[in-house]
């Protein structure tokens, strides 16, 4: 499989996931200038913001390391713009999903990680 496609694949497996687990998607790769949400879906009382990390075989770190302290920043000002165009009494949640794939293109590990991390350490929501 070529490398390229491991993200929108990652995406697709986390999206059934989701659906699975009885998320209602809302919007899928959703761009500011900020930056870009994978996915936002409804949770119960929560509308979550999910960032999908895909590795391929050969990846020497967790795809949820790339998640740093900067990245995260930019997650919670793209969410931001998101619920001032959607306003929503929902309570902001932040997931990471983690998904590992072979040289094939096959799901080997699906890791979703809820509530990765906190807005309200940077003081925003």
């Amino acid at each position: 499989m070529d490398p390229k496609q491991y993200g929108p694949a990652g995406e697709r497996a986390c999206a059934r996931r989701l659906r699975e687990k009885g998320y209602r998607i809302l919007c899928a790769n959703y761009r500011t200038r900020f930056g870009e949400l994978d996915m936002i879906a409804r949770q119960g009382p929560y509308i979550v913001f999910v960032e999908v990390k895909t590795r391929g075989p050969h990846a020497l770190a967790a795809p949820a390391e790339a998640v740093t302290p900067a990245k995260q920043r930019r997650l919670m000002r793209t969410a931001e713009l998101y619920l001032a165009a959607h306003p929503s009494t929902l309570q902001p949640r932040f997931d990471v999903m983690e998904v590992e794939m072979d040289g094939e293109g096959r799901v080997t590990a699906l890791r979703h990680l809820e509530n990765a991390f906190d807005a309200q350490e940077e003081g925003d929501f």
